[in-house]
């Protein structure tokens, strides 16, 4: 399941993807016509931006904008960089691997499924970028 989170983050690059070629877009807006709360909102944008997807610029005509083309980013980047490992378990991540408790890998059929589902799940998440987000 995909926390409110990441969810808030596709909703308003979806939003950033149709208006890119408008410039740069107000915070308010964004927030206002996807129904995010604008205090949520700011936290994730600023965590885009710190990972260099977006960038913003202040004042008159200001707002966030891309810095990178959207067609290069994946959805599995931008899940990764606001909710975490992408994998049901942490026994079968790929980035946020742990060991989980009182468990044999070698002998778990629920780790061996997971592999299963993790690997088809990427496999779609990875081939699809940001602009496929757009409506």
């Amino acid at each position: 399941m995909l926390s409110k989170k990441s969810q808030y983050a596709f909703k308003a690059l979806s939003y950033l993807v149709e208006k890119r070629n408008v410039g740069p877009v107000l915070i308010s807006e964004i927030s206002e016509a996807k129904k995010i709360p604008l205090k949520f909102l700011e936290n994730i944008l600023l965590q885009l931006k710190k990972a260099e997807i977006l960038d913003s610029k202040k004042g008159k005509g200001g707002g966030y904008f891309f810095k990178v083309n959207p067609e290069k980013v994946s959805l599995a980047i931008i899940l990764r960089l606001v909710n975490g490992p992408i994998a049901m378990l942490p026994c079968v991540s790929l980035n946020f691997y742990e060991k989980c408790e009182n468990c044999n890998e070698n002998h778990c059929s629920l780790h061996d499924v997971l592999i299963e589902v993790r690997d088809a799940t990427l496999s779609i998440l990875e081939k699809k970028s940001l602009i496929d987000l757009k409506d």
